[in-house]
């Protein structure tokens, strides 16, 4: 595990922290979905009810982050926004009817911020299709755990320019990837390249 510590290392150092007081969240712009659907009356007032209680959420989160002082702890804020969307979704599914929910799901998906790592169906895939052992598996979590980190930690200085988040992206993907590639056989490697090959940066809209 020695090449996983260097790489935690190798990032911690890699990201440069910063202040930024100008970090204001945005959240999901609800009304443009229901531009898109047609809502019954009773349907338009639970829809409302549900976003905003689920946004307010999502803000008290973000407060309680910046409020902590020194670095928000961007990973932990993006796990609580995760499981405040999944439990969203279910509180929805009593409102929306089967197809308004999938294209509900579709829109909140395509307009949240994601945790910037591979996420749980990528990483089940890479250790079923790659064939990996125990301990090749857990190198690649922890390498996955330390991109994340770094990205987050990065965020400060990146903040509002994509051109220069997508620099930091992949240069931690490129250790990310390094770190994984000392670990695992080249056979098990090459697989993992293929099946995380379309895995990019994506900038925010």
């Amino acid at each position: 595990m020695k090449s996983v510590k260097t790489l935690f290392l190798a990032l911690a150092l890699g990201a440069m922290a910063m202040s930024c007081s100008g970090d204001k969240k945005k959240g999901i712009d609800y009304n443009e979905f229901k531009t898109q659907v047609q809502l019954t009356p009773d349907q338009t007032k639970s829809f409302d009810e549900i976003t905003k209680k689920y946004q307010d959420l999502q803000d008290q989160n973000f407060q309680a982050a910046k409020a902590q002082g020194g670095n928000m702890d961007r990973v932990a804020l993006g796990i609580k926004n995760e499981e405040l969307r999944a439990q969203q979704s279910l509180e929805m599914a009593k409102v929306l009817d089967a197809p308004q929910m999938e294209r509900f799901n579709q829109f909140v998906d395509e307009n949240s911020r994601k945790r910037p790592r591979y996420d749980n169906a990528l990483l089940e895939r890479i250790k079923t299709e790659a064939q990996l052992s125990d301990d090749e598996f857990k190198v690649v979590n922890a390498a996955n755990d330390a991109f994340e980190k770094a990205f987050n930690d990065a965020h400060d200085v990146y903040h509002g320019n994509n051109d220069l988040a997508k620099e930091y992206w992949e240069k931690f993907d490129a250790q990310r990837k390094a770190a994984i590639q000392k670990a695992l056989t080249p056979e098990h490697y090459t697989k993992f390249q293929e099946i995380v090959k379309d895995v990019q940066f994506k900038g925010r809209k």
